[in-house]
Order: C-alpha cells, then structure tokens, then sequence
C-alpha cells in the first residue's frame, strides 16, 4: 500500500506524455528487461551509443537509487533531479547574460560554441542529442522555450 502511494506522488510529478516518455526511456535502458535497471543494463546502454565509461562511473549512478532501480524509483530520481533545478528565472537570466540584443534567442552555432568550450564541455554527440528537442528555428536558439521545456516537458503538439 505505502510503495503504491509513492507511486501515485511521483507520477503526480509529471504530465502524462512526460511519464509515457520516460517509460520509454527505461525501457530502452533495462537491457535485459527485467524491470529494473542495473550495472549490465548500463554498461550495454553506452555500449550501444560507442561509449564505454567506467565501471565506478556506473556504480555511482547506480548509487542514487535508494534500492533497486524499478521504473518508480527512475521517475523519482529524475523529479528530484528535475525539480532541483534551478529555478526557470535563473536559467533564463544566464542565457540573457549571452544575449546582448535581449531577444530571447542566440545564435544557434554561438550555443553550440558555448556548450562545447565553456564550463562542463558537452560533446559533439551530447550536442546533437540536445538538439533533438532544441527549439531552434531560423538558425535561432530560444532559450525560453528551451528553459520551459526543461523545467515542463515538451507539450504534446
């Protein structure tokens, strides 16, 4: 009764379509479909993306989960991870601090050269796969519909 509870908490955290695409995502990382999410499962993730991190890097995502990592416990890391975030006015006053003209928008090569050389450097994969869900348009990046879609989730169309 008290792990069903949780679970109706945590749902309660997120849209359906976010929840549905997190269901997604679990899946596709329980490897072995076992319902849970272990130290195989990752390994053969980054596997299949040409990635090969460390063991110790493994374990200590592992280590976030209270217990084993079913998808209640997934959707409850990423709500403390998404609603530990800083605010959505914080992240939009840093981007604003790149945005001489206070458009709402940046060069779309110009985040990219951010993203890449300053503070925790993203790759050029990481790039791409940020760009995935990027709303850009024109060779424009917006960055308030960007903050919303961090903090939201992207609104079913």
């Amino acid at each position: 009764m008290a792990e069903e509870k949780k679970s109706r908490n945590v749902t309660a955290m997120f849209p359906p379509h976010q929840i549905q695409e997190l269901k997604e995502a679990f899946t596709m990382i329980d490897q072995n479909r076992d319902g849970f999410i272990d130290l195989d499962d990752l390994k053969d993730m980054y596997a299949s993306l040409g990635r090969e991190p460390r063991e110790d890097e493994l374990k200590a995502m592992l280590k976030e989960a209270p217990d084993k990592l079913n998808f209640t416990a997934f959707l409850t890391l990423f709500g403390e991870k998404l609603h530990g975030t800083d605010s959505e006015e914080t992240m939009r006053n840093a981007f604003r601090m790149f945005d001489e003209e206070s458009v709402g928008t940046l060069a779309e090569e110009y985040i990219k050269e951010l993203l890449m050389n300053m503070g925790d450097n993203f790759t050029k994969d990481e790039i791409k796969q940020t760009w995935k869900e990027a709303p850009i348009d024109g060779g424009q990046f917006d960055y308030n519909a960007f903050v919303t879609i961090i903090k939201r989730g992207k609104e079913d169309e």
